[in-house]
């Protein structure tokens, strides 16, 4: 598939067509490339996904001012947090496969950067970041309900999944601990499988690029299996 047919289907994805290609293709741009290329070092996602995150920020604040008139301050605040922390926004991207439309410089792609949560979040916001230079608040705001606000209890419990469960474990007086089922592919693009053990039972299997995000998946899976969502 060709940079424009790419571009076309990530803009599908993102529900709007950009009248400025370029700022989608900056939201998509790691510094390496650039590096790389010797060209202006400026065009790459960092200065938009700067803006991409207080338009977030602002966007999910609005949605639960607007939406749970239950909750204070205090938790609006930390279910906002983890809306728009690092691993649900990984997660998020997901939802549209943003990890295969980054433009990544040769020593980067080596090393499997396309797959860090770090560099996806970052691109995410990069992307809402363009969507508002290119259309305004609307559009931006439509792409964050679709891909951060639609779920957002499961979200928020996937992103608590470990936290959650250690305090069941506390208060239960079992023990908790997460052992490594398998270990799959190379060292730029390895997958794990962990489970999780409550009292020395397995209560869930999760996989992931990291052993951390392989418990937090077997986490909230043993929270699922064993009714404990919040």
């Amino acid at each position: 598939m060709g940079g424009n047919e790419r571009l076309e289907e990530l803009m599908e994805k993102t529900g709007w067509h950009f009248k400025d290609r370029s700022l989608l293709i900056t939201a998509l741009t790691h510094a390496s490339l650039i590096n790389e290329r010797t060209i202006n070092r400026t065009e790459h996602y960092e200065r938009q996904e700067f803006l991409g995150d207080a338009v977030l920020e602002f966007v999910v604040s609005d949605y639960l001012f607007r939406t749970r008139r239950e909750m204070n301050e205090g938790e609006m605040t930390k279910l906002r947090a983890s809306l728009v922390c690092e691993q649900t926004l990984a997660l998020c991207a997901k939802q549209l496969d943003l990890s295969k439309y980054i433009l990544l410089g040769r020593g980067e792609e080596k090393i499997g950067s396309r797959y860090h949560d770090s560099i996806v979040s970052d691109v995410f916001e990069a992307v809402i970041g363009a969507l508002y230079l290119d259309g305004g608040i609307e559009p931006a705001r439509e792409f964050i309900k679709r891909y951060v606000l639609n779920d957002y209890r499961e979200k928020s419990l996937f992103v608590d999944s470990k936290s959650i469960l250690q305090s069941y474990a506390q208060k239960e007086g079992l023990a908790l601990s997460y052992e490594l089922v398998s270990e799959k592919g190379p060292d730029h693009e390895k997958e794990y499988e962990m489970r999780a053990l409550v009292g020395g039972e397995e209560k869930g299997r999760g996989k992931g690029r990291t052993k951390k995000a392989a418990e937090q998946h077997a986490a909230y899976f043993a929270l699922k299996s064993m009714g404990l969502e919040e």
